[in-house]
């Protein structure tokens, strides 16, 4: 049985894990550093993009582990899975026996995909999570005829949007696409995407919509926390037919999966059984569903567990048991949030989180203090989505507003679509799509709580170059 020894140990090649294990080799590069990876190909961050003090956009590539240590000399690599951890003798122990001595530790190990029950007996139950893991899939699908699509985030959300020559069933519980990011008025606004030709039409759409406790239109749900602009405009979604005349694209709204039994002798391989009663036949099914905490080892004193399962961490991303960290999906942020900022499991917020833990280990193992980074006073999230820039900021969907707020909309078709979320007359979070060029005066109008009631709707007035006011 071989032993290593650390001052610090992290484990898990992902994002979290890789952006902690880069940030300690820098705080402390004299210090003894190990990353305990069960693969040999990590999760790298690359063009690296601010558009405002915490609005960040990245890429994610998978690169081969070796090259941090060409970086940090003071890098171990251990390639293997956790199967035990003794906090008390601060040991960490191998699948294959390896023994890990460490000071601190930070347990990033991830998510796992959720996936839909009928998974483990049925090989053409496909799951996924990453984004980039989308064009594999295109190679892995492009003899299949028909596939269903469960989910309703952004990895669903970019099957639909990439894959094409392909019969697409996408299986929603929600009432609109993509609602783990977005409302009803920018689904509408993607339906667009969906088409061969868009309709040239530049004219520019802006509205205003006030809630209140007595306010009965909110939307198609009464449960859903978001405007909406009409119970029937997703039906053009469900019509989208591809060059040769068929249907490409199909979406069942509010219905989850029942079962998938496979067949022989028939058409399609699958028979997917919805909870509506309708069943539909297809070759794959690709499950896109969330994830779940990966804690897949044991403890000697395990640690207490959030409210979603994941590893409660403080604002330093502590455990509650000592000099045990976590970070990324694994973790739950169990600490008292800032007003516009809340945990969504999410690439972004991986970086973000295994930074901090970089440093709070650091400032541990050298006895000074560290205050929780700026990052985590705003949420923010910036990715793509059927090809346009998406920025999420604070409260973009009315999260936890009840529903005394107003919400305030431009719209321009193929262009962009960007929405204010106001509460008292303050910013309280915005969805921008497209190159809208806001992303810093919303976040500053978010940070500030400036009162905008003078601006009235000229705040998104097309013709008023609003920026100006708060350069």
């Amino acid at each position: 049985m071989s032993e290593h020894k650390a001052t610090y140990l992290v484990v898990g090649g992902g994002i979290a894990g890789v952006t902690c294990v880069e940030s300690l080799a820098i705080l402390h590069p004299e210090e003894t550093l190990i990353i305990l990876t069960a693969s040999s190909l990590i999760k790298n961050v690359s063009n690296v993009s601010f558009y405002a003090k915490t609005i960040v956009k990245f890429d994610v590539h998978d690169t081969e582990a070796t090259s941090l240590q060409k970086i940090h000399p003071n890098l171990s690599i251990v390639y293997d899975s956790l199967k035990h951890l003794d906090t008390t003798n601060k040991v960490a122990l191998t699948e294959r026996g390896i023994r890990i001595k460490y000071n601190v530790v930070c347990i990033c190990t991830g998510g796992i995909p959720r996936l839909i029950s009928d998974s483990s007996k049925c090989k053409r139950i496909l799951g996924i999570r990453d984004t980039e893991s989308v064009q594999e899939f295109q190679e892995k699908l492009k003899n299949g005829r028909k596939m269903v699509i469960v989910g309703n985030g952004g990895i669903a959300s970019e099957i639909v949007h990439a894959t094409r020559g392909i019969q697409k069933v996408w299986v929603i519980r929600d009432d609109y696409i993509s609602a783990t990011f977005v409302d009803p008025g920018a689904a509408e606004f993607f339906q667009d995407t969906f088409k061969s030709n868009i309709e040239k039409n530049t004219g520019t759409v802006l509205r205003r919509h006030i809630f209140s406790e007595e306010d009965t239109l909110v939307s198609l749900n009464k449960n859903l926390k978001s405007a909406a602009l009409g119970p029937d405009w997703y039906r053009k979604l469900e019509n989208t037919r591809n060059e040769t005349g068929e249907q490409e694209l199909g979406i069942i709204y509010k219905v989850e999966v029942e079962s998938v039994v496979e067949r022989e002798d028939t058409e399609y391989p699958l028979d997917v059984k919805l909870s509506n009663g309708k069943t539909v036949q297809c070759d794959f099914v690709i499950s896109a569903t969330g994830v779940e905490p990966a804690l897949n080892f044991t403890w000697d004193i395990k640690p207490l567990s959030g409210t979603d399962g994941g590893l409660a961490v403080n604002e330093l991303q502590e455990t509650s048991i000592k000099d045990v960290y976590a970070a990324g999906d694994v973790a739950c942020a169990s600490w008292e949030h800032a007003p516009h900022w809340f945990q969504l499991r999410l690439w972004t917020q991986a970086r973000q989180m295994g930074a901090m833990a970089a440093k709070a280990m650091h400032s541990k193992i050298i006895k000074e203090e560290v205050l929780q980074d700026f990052c985590f006073e705003l949420f923010t999230h910036c990715t793509n989505l059927f090809g346009y820039r998406v920025v999420l900021l604070g409260k973009y969907n009315g999260q936890g507003l009840g529903q005394n707020y107003e919400i305030l909309l431009r719209m321009t078709r193929g262009h962009e679509y960007i929405k204010f979320v106001l509460k008292d007359g303050r910013l309280q979070g915005a969805i921008l799509i497209g190159e809208t060029d806001l992303e810093e005066m919303c976040e500053n109008l978010i940070l500030d709580q400036i009162d905008l009631t003078p601006f009235g709707d000229d705040i998104l007035n097309p013709d008023i170059d609003i920026d100006d006011y708060f350069d």
